[in-house]
């Protein structure tokens, strides 16, 4: 299975930007797929996920100005970031896995990576 993340880029405060991750290699018509994002010197951080049964979550820094989506038929994710921040500047990674729910803003529940996006927002 492979994750192509593509979409970053050099932002404004305030801009908008859409994420996409296009999964090869399989059928993920059952995983969640999730969005992680890290920081220079920072840990890798939950930022979205979408479940099968369409349910999503956020971490709460980017509810409300972030929605994931997935479009199934054509194995691909999404997600629009509205109202960036400079604290949003980060290198984003798409995954898909199997995590419970009690974990699926948890990195190891993901089974594979994207090689990730670099999205920077200046002030």
């Amino acid at each position: 299975v492979q994750l192509q993340a593509s979409g970053g880029g050099l932002m404004q405060a305030g801009d908008s930007l859409r994420l996409s991750c296009a999964v090869s290699g399989d059928t993920f018509s059952s995983y969640t797929m999730g969005w992680f994002r890290q920081a220079p010197g920072k840990e890798r951080e939950f930022v979205a996920a979408i479940r099968r049964s369409g349910g999503d979550y956020y971490t709460d820094s980017v509810k409300g100005r972030f929605t994931v989506s997935a479009d199934r038929s054509k194995n691909a994710v999404s997600l629009q970031m509205n109202s960036l921040k400079p604290e949003d500047t980060a290198v984003y990674y798409c995954a898909v896995g199997y995590p419970v729910l009690s974990a699926v803003a948890l990195a190891t529940g993901y089974r594979y990576w994207g090689q990730g996006t670099q999205v920077t927002v200046s002030s």
